[in-house]
């Protein structure tokens, strides 16, 4: 079965949905302005919540200025002095602007309800990903820019799930934490057991994730797909 194909494309949409996917409802005329320009409208109508700053993770659709914004990329930010928070960065669903945010663990945001689907990661090809529907077995591509740094994470059979808004993907969340084997690492030093000085690491998908002392080459963690940081040895 041919798999269907998104495509970003310019403003005011950012991406095309090929071989019959839903296009959006009408927008409403509630837009937000700044520094004079538009960054978006809020399709209308879509069930809301309310979250913690801290909760935000990638994949993540809220309401932010008035507009929508998909979360790309977060991390947890613990300062010398006050409070930590979360460093969210936001790409706008609208006009595709990105944004820089701080939010705080006791600010509130309204998190977009969407239709939620799960998919199956399938393969990799070229710039494309290809999942399958695990229920009508259909197959979806998407465009690896589409899921972001976190495509790195991604392994055959992996479960995801799918936002989609009238049939539209416009979100992606994979699992939280992942087990990966560490391919290169400085040597283990002998009777060093405390977590004290982190190392950089390679993992076998490339990605470069500090470990403690005591973690060597060969062996397996687990890793957090958001913040892409070490968690714990894997059992």
């Amino acid at each position: 079965m041919p798999a269907c194909r998104l495509e970003p494309i310019r403003p005011p949409l950012p991406l095309r949905a090929i071989c019959g996917l839903g296009a959006l409802n009408r927008l409403s005329r509630r837009t937000s302005h700044t520094n004079g320009l538009t960054v978006g409208s809020i399709p209308d109508p879509i069930i809301m919540a309310k979250i913690n700053g801290n909760e935000i993770r990638p994949g993540y659709v809220i309401e932010h200025d008035g507009g929508l914004w998909v979360a790309v990329k977060t991390n947890t930010v613990k300062p010398g002095k006050g409070g930590a928070y979360n460093q969210v960065e936001l790409k706008n669903l609208i006009n595709g602007t990105k944004l820089n945010e701080r939010f705080r663990s006791a600010e509130t945001v309204e998190q977009i309800r969407l239709d939620l689907k799960d998919f199956s990661f399938l393969y990799e090809q070229d710039d494309a990903l290809v999942f399958m529907d695990t229920q009508s077995y259909e197959q979806l591509e998407l465009n690896k820019d589409f899921v972001g740094d976190r495509s790195a994470f991604l392994q055959d059979g992996m479960m995801v799930t799918v936002q989609l808004y009238e049939e539209r993907p416009i979100g992606i969340s994979l699992p939280d934490y992942v087990t990966l084997t560490i391919t290169e690492a400085d040597p283990v030093v002998k009777g060093q057991t405390a977590a004290s000085s982190y190392k950089p690491a390679v993992l076998e998908n490339g990605i470069r994730v500090l470990v403690p002392p005591f973690i060597g080459a060969g062996e397996r963690i687990i890793v957090d797909t958001n913040e892409i940081t070490y968690v714990r040895r894997a059992d």
